[in-house]
């Protein structure tokens, strides 16, 4: 019978841990001298607070061991370092950074007859004192 015919609610994973068989006295020795490797490595490397007991090696290997938690202490400044600050009055009380930016506009002066095209995109205005830049701009894209 295949799974695609078996009834809802069926699978084929096992939840259950299976149990471990005992060493035997030559994988104990092995165990143990893997135990004193794995110690002198830790040592090796300024690492001793990664040494373990034996007991705790056996459940490190079997994936069960839990760190002990480490306890930290807080710091505190035997001596408090503190400058002192003048305040020096600011050169103006106006509020904000800087003057705002009069609005432009239009005076009048120049007529703009309108925007002529010379080269591709750049566009240039045309006004109506300089007519012969608009019959010049009109002669270059030819």
């Amino acid at each position: 019978m295949t799974m695609s015919m078996c009834g809802p609610g069926l699978t084929t994973t096992s939840y259950k841990k299976r149990k471990q068989s005992k060493r035997t006295k030559s994988q104990q020795l092995k165990f143990e001298q893997q135990h004193r490797e794995y110690n002198k490595s830790m040592k090796r490397a300024h690492a001793h607070d990664q040494m373990m007991s034996l007991e705790d090696y056996d459940l490190y290997v079997r994936g069960l061991y839990k760190p002990k938690a480490k306890k930290f202490k807080e710091y505190t400044p035997s001596v408090v370092f503190t400058t002192e600050r003048k305040q020096y009055p600011s050169l103006s009380d106006s509020v904000g950074i800087a003057a705002k930016k009069e609005a432009m506009k239009y005076t009048g002066k120049r007529k703009l007859l309108g925007i002529a095209t010379m080269h591709k995109s750049n566009m240039v205005p045309i006004f109506e004192d300089n007519k012969h830049e608009a019959i010049e701009i009109a002669r270059m894209r030819r």
